[in-house]
């Protein structure tokens, strides 16, 4: 193994032991004036949510942290940053996952094993042009446990029979991994960090269900497009542009 990653110059760190959620502390902190970057990490929160407000569970001893930033670009552009913490995620999990095959799942999970390790929920605001106010990137990650009977199959490092580090070091590999793709994106733009997605894509090449607001629909998953968008092919002769949803293998 490579030696531990240290922690990025010029990002904060605020801890707390248990808090409702680390994305409301980073909102708290937009009306606070905060400029950031801080990364807000916690034992456990009591009101943890992933995306469609479901609830996320995050129990003492795994990965529940939030990036707050302020990206000073449009909202389509910070979108993009899921995919960011996607790699930056499914790096930190390479490190301690042994042999366990770690892929990234549209549009912004983890997978160890074809099973769901690490989810990522973007929020934000604006100050009412297209450019963002502030963003919360927030990443929960399954070090020591994981819930049971999810429509997606969880995992956890433990179950993986690996000894999982201490949540702090894993969040200092998740912010240097971070630091270095944020840089990447900022700049060279999104075809770098597209690739990088990419060739760690579960399920590209594959027949997939996609589950969108009212409906879903099948066919072979293609790749993302220059925005992220899933590119999805239903028939011979029809392509169907995705830009939000979930895909089932």
């Amino acid at each position: 193994m490579n030696p531990a990653p240290a922690w990025p110059p010029g990002y904060a760190l605020k801890h707390f032991e248990v808090i409702d959620s680390t994305n409301e502390e980073a909102r708290r902190m937009a009306a606070a004036g905060e400029r950031g970057p801080v990364w807000i990490a916690a034992d456990r929160q009591s009101a943890g949510r992933g995306r469609r407000g479901r609830n996320w569970e995050s129990p003492t001893g795994n990965l529940a942290a939030s990036l707050f930033l302020r990206p000073e670009k449009a909202a389509a552009d910070c979108a993009q940053l899921s995919f960011v913490a996607a790699i930056s995620a499914s790096d930190m999990v390479s490190r301690h996952a042994g042999n366990a095959a770690i892929k990234v799942k549209w549009p912004n999970d983890v997978l160890a094993d074809g099973r769901k390790i690490a989810g990522i929920l973007l929020e934000s605001a604006s100050a009412g042009g297209e450019r963002l106010d502030w963003l919360a990137v927030g990443i929960g990650v399954n070090l020591k446990v994981f819930p049971e009977g999810t429509e997606f199959p969880a995992t956890s490092l433990a179950a993986l029979g690996i000894v999982p580090p201490a949540p702090q070091d894993a969040l200092t590999g998740l912010a240097a991994a971070w630091a270095k793709w944020y840089d990447v994106w900022m700049t060279r733009g999104f075809d770098e960090i597209r690739d990088v997605w990419l060739s760690r894509a579960a399920g590209l090449g594959t027949r997939i269900r996609a589950r969108l607001q009212n409906e879903e629909t099948h066919g072979v998953f293609e790749g993302i497009d220059a925005s992220g968008a899933l590119i999805l092919r239903e028939t011979l002769d029809r392509t169907r542009v995705i830009s939000a949803g979930e895909v089932f293998f």
